[in-house]
């Protein structure tokens, strides 16, 4: 198997590994409250995720910047709660009516915090200079947005068959996923290991 399919494969299980399900739960919170003629908005808000994720492995590799890992494991699903009661607070608002370029700004930033998340098994997994961590970089970036493109078409999906076959409303699906997925994260939040001193 060449490099390129094997760090492009690490980003696709990275985010398709059912033990790491938080990105996954990101990507829903994130994808919920559109539909699919929203698909550029969507594809735009989910490529300043990898955007993020990208910048924050590379400043992890060029030892830039460190957090600790408990802090970064505390702080992911505090942005996946976030997102969440950000969807239930605007319920009922168009999509269209946010600000594209504030959220734009808040999806990159919450990209810098999962990607931190992963930064350190990155670096564990790649010897040498910083500069050849570069290619395997940006090849596992890819493997990330393709894996993130399947997830967000998986969501958009299941939200079609939903409200359309199952008469549920547009509002109901978002209350009903935005609560899920924060009733999921509370308890990763109150069982981080940054509480315990």
């Amino acid at each position: 198997m060449s490099d390129f399919w094997i760090y492009f494969n690490i980003g696709l299980q990275h985010v398709l590994d059912i033990k790491a399900y938080d990105h996954v739960l990101f990507l829903l919170a994130l994808t919920v409250p559109y539909e699919f003629k929203s698909w550029k908005r969507i594809l735009i808000l989910v490529s300043l995720f990898t955007l993020g994720h990208t910048v924050a492995l590379f400043l992890s590799v060029f030892n830039i910047l460190s957090i600790k890992a408990e802090v970064v494991e505390f702080l992911i699903p505090i942005t996946i709660l976030i997102t969440a009661l950000y969807n239930i607070i605007i319920l009922g608002k168009s999509a269209k009516k946010d600000s594209t370029t504030v959220t734009g700004i808040i999806t990159v930033f919450f990209g810098i915090i999962h990607g931190l998340g992963f930064s350190n098994y990155f670096n564990s997994i790649l010897t040498g200079k910083p500069t050849d961590k570069l290619a395997p970089l940006f090849e596992f970036a890819l493997g990330i947005e393709v894996a993130q493109i399947i997830v967000v078409v998986a969501a958009l999906l299941l939200a079609y068959v939903v409200q359309t076959l199952l008469k549920f409303s547009k509002r109901d699906w978002i209350l009903i996923i935005s609560a899920f997925i924060a009733g999921v994260v509370i308890p990763m939040i109150m069982q981080s290991e940054i509480w315990v001193k």
